[in-house]
């Protein structure tokens, strides 16, 4: 599958790894341009590209910048993507460096106003993990323990496209719901930061408050 990335972060960096490892044709591009790119792209085949060029032709499209970032990405960024592509959102919200974003203050999802910004809906997805354990904690399917991942979207289709790509990568997904649910996943929650098996990201997904904490909240 054709998968372009916009940032080469810490959860970037570690996706490009792995998808490249599983077959996939990875473009990938940040903020400095493709050429600071050439030692991933040395380590894992993956396509360094410029960040308007990131999403041709794929079928996911993974945008893992700050959450500040986002509004900065060119207009036409996701021009080109394969008809029916699947956008995934792997950001948070970090008031301390993000600076304050008051549609979420005031309680936008941080993935609605991701996709506000893109003008095209996202899947949530990755925000959760340990970039490190995206590499050295994915086993196979049916292994006791498994970790899961929450996926949260409304388009039905790109949900499930990036729920089978959670499973090829080595965690169990949970169908977290839609968009409007994804709160449950946000920084500060039950499920955030944790390695916990389906059954255990179902309870904390059901047990998260909607009251965002003081330490995530500008």
């Amino acid at each position: 599958m054709k998968i372009g990335i916009i940032g080469a972060g810490n959860i970037g960096g570690n996706l490009t790894r792995r998808l490249t490892r599983l077959g996939h044709d990875v473009s990938v591009a940040n903020s400095r341009g493709p050429e600071t790119l050439a030692g991933l792209a040395e380590e894992t085949g993956a396509t360094p590209v410029d960040v308007t060029r990131a999403a041709r032709d794929a079928e996911v499209v993974i945008v893992t910048i700050p959450q500040r970032a986002v509004p900065a990405l060119p207009a036409d960024v996701l021009a080109g993507a394969a008809p029916g592509a699947a956008v995934v959102d792997t950001n948070n919200y970090y008031p301390q460096r993000d600076g304050k974003i008051a549609a979420i203050e005031n309680g936008q999802t941080e993935s609605a106003w991701v996709a506000e910004q893109l003008g095209h809906t996202v899947v949530k997805v990755f925000n959760n993990i340990y970039a490190s354990h995206l590499l050295t904690r994915a086993v196979p399917p049916g292994t006791p323990d498994r970790i899961a991942l929450p996926v949260a979207a409304d388009d039905q289709s790109a949900k499930q496209k990036i729920m089978r790509l959670v499973d090829e990568l080595g965690f169990d997904p949970v169908d977290a719901g839609g968009l409007s649910e994804s709160w449950r996943q946000q920084p500060g929650t039950p499920v955030y930061g944790t390695d916990l098996d389906a059954e255990g990201v179902r309870k904390a997904l059901a047990s998260a408050s909607p009251e965002r904490l003081p330490d995530f909240r500008a």
